[in-house]
């Protein structure tokens, strides 16, 4: 492949800690795994995905908690497919994925599985989608992984551990206020109104611009980047928020929860920025 150009505590659910391996080798190689597998992951997507579209009646799919929130036989098939491999490669950490796969271990680690972020992206035909895992240690983010199929672009990084595609680091981010930044984010039209609604303007309306791209972990993948500056968007579970800001923190990003209109807030890049709309959120 050719080479790429330029917190908060997790929710999972509890494990019993016994031993560690967030020593700098045993990081190297849980990241080099977890490269491995969401590029295998990322393919059989894609394959899937290709050959769904070219059958007679498409993809099939199921419809989750709204027509915009469905799960593909390619979700399900790339989560199985993870899983499998973990439970050879790491048999005492736990694994949780958002296809339903919970699986307790007595490391104290946790892997967080996110098959295909973007679903309906990915079901639609567009680019912007990807697979995506976290490793946690106890109450510690470790590292993130995250493979973009389109471009076959593969991202690893944590807090400790510099982030890269395809194995060449990413730049530092540079600092900049929210009235310079791009932001991503997403926000269901039923949401508009109401305090969540109100709350949601009040940080946009400080941003220089805006977009809604469809897939939380690839906007995190475009601020790693410098692409974007910072994304914020409410009620985010774990598969969908601790990839991307893993590869954020790992250039030197910030990240941060804040309650506002009733609900918790992720806000994640460039730390000026962050700041900003995390006071803007709250300013209500």
């Amino acid at each position: 492949m050719a080479p790429c150009g330029h917190s908060t505590p997790p929710r999972h659910p509890p494990v019993t800690a016994s031993t560690s391996r967030t020593g700098s080798v045993a990081v190297v190689d849980d990241a080099d795994l977890a490269g491995l597998l969401v590029r295998e992951a990322g393919t059989l997507a894609a394959r899937m995905r290709r050959e769904g579209l070219e059958a007679p009646g498409g993809l099939e799919t199921e419809q989750k908690s709204h027509v915009s929130d469905i799960v593909t036989a390619a979700d399900k098939a790339a989560e199985a497919h993870v899983v499998e491999t973990l439970r050879r490669r790491r048999p005492d950490d736990s694994v949780v994925g958002e296809e339903g796969t919970d699986v307790a271990g007595a490391s104290g680690r946790a892997w967080v599985i996110d098959p295909v972020d973007g679903t309906y992206n990915f079901h639609r035909g567009l680019d912007w989608w990807c697979s995506a895992l976290a490793l946690v240690d106890g109450e510690d983010l470790v590292l993130g992984a995250v493979h973009h199929p389109a471009l076959a672009e593969t991202f690893t990084g944590g807090p400790g551990l510099p982030t890269t595609c395809n194995g060449t680091p990413l730049a530092p981010l540079e600092d900049r206020p929210l009235a310079e930044s791009c932001a991503t984010t997403y926000l269901h039209p039923p949401f508009y109104d109401g305090e969540v609604g109100a709350a949601f303007q009040r940080a946009v309306s400080g941003v220089a611009t805006l977009r809604m791209m469809g897939s939380g972990t690839m906007d995190a993948v475009a601020i790693a980047r410098g692409r974007c500056d910072v994304l914020f968007q409410h009620s985010v579970p774990d598969w969908d928020r601790l990839p991307g800001e893993a590869l954020i923190r790992g250039v030197g990003g910030d990240s941060r929860v804040v309650r506002a209109g009733g609900v918790d807030w992720y806000v994640a890049g460039v730390p000026t920025a962050v700041a900003e709309v995390c006071a803007a959120l709250s300013a209500g």
